[in-house]
């Protein structure tokens, strides 16, 4: 397989670029490669990941400022043309931001920082993101955010419902999907979703902070071998 170069965009305030970059090094065969927010080249990378933050530090609301960053133009390219995007946390609010995903985020049912492991339901096991999963299977990955509250119009939910976009629910341990396993009031306890393409995704926990097991959980990097076992295919 060809070595599988793995954009990484840094805006000013990410605080998990290093992160993203150190677990995504640690597959054999990916180069991380780390986009300024300034920059108008992706520079030949296969997919593209929006790490963690508080881009621009949040100023307006999350992700709204970001959205304008000239690289965001070359990464909505990127995607319509197919390729791969991956948005995690304050990348989901510059996904929502930019229109590639449909929806918003806001501030967290009790209006507090949340940071703490959770667990989430795979709801669609057969995305490019998630064909590693079994369906339904119960991930441990943490979370991180103020502004985690997903919402959309009724009948935005009911297509996403429809066309398997809902790809992730927040959960309890067993797989339950109950008002006590939801952390920030997300309509229908949505922890992720992926556009009708199947080629951007977004989700609020932090798949790179579950990346290794002395980190807790190792779970995380299903999504990323999914991400490229998709890329080795397309090769």
């Amino acid at each position: 397989m060809a070595p599988i170069n793995a954009g990484i965009v840094v805006f000013p305030g990410s605080n998990c670029d290093h992160d993203t970059e150190y677990a995504l090094a640690s597959f054999e065969g990916v180069r991380p490669v780390l986009l300024w927010h300034n920059e108008h080249d992706l520079r030949g990378v296969d997919l593209v990941v929006l790490p963690g933050g508080f881009s621009y530090g949040d100023y307006l609301r999350a992700g709204a400022i970001a959205r304008f960053s000239p690289i965001m133009q070359e990464v909505v390219d990127f995607a319509r043309k197919g390729y791969p995007v991956l948005g995690i946390c304050n990348g989901f609010q510059v996904l929502l931001e930019s229109g590639l995903l449909e929806g918003a985020l806001s501030r967290n049912r009790d209006k507090k920082f949340i940071c703490s492991p959770t667990t989430i339901r795979v709801e669609n096991a057969t995305t490019s993101f998630t064909s590693r999963c079994r369906p339904r299977e119960v991930l441990s990955i943490p979370i991180a955010h103020g502004e985690g509250n997903y919402f959309a119009p009724p009948e935005v939910i009911d297509r996403l419902e429809e066309n398997g976009q809902i790809v992730f629910r927040y959960c309890d341990a067993r797989g339950n999907v109950t008002p006590e396993s939801n952390p920030n009031g997300s309509i229908g306890n949505i922890a992720g979703i992926i556009n009708r393409e199947g080629n951007v995704l977004g989700l609020m926990p932090h798949p790179e902070r579950a990346s290794e097991t002395l980190l807790g959980s190792s779970d995380g990097r299903k999504l990323f071998e999914s991400l490229f076992d998709s890329l080795a295919g397309r090769q």
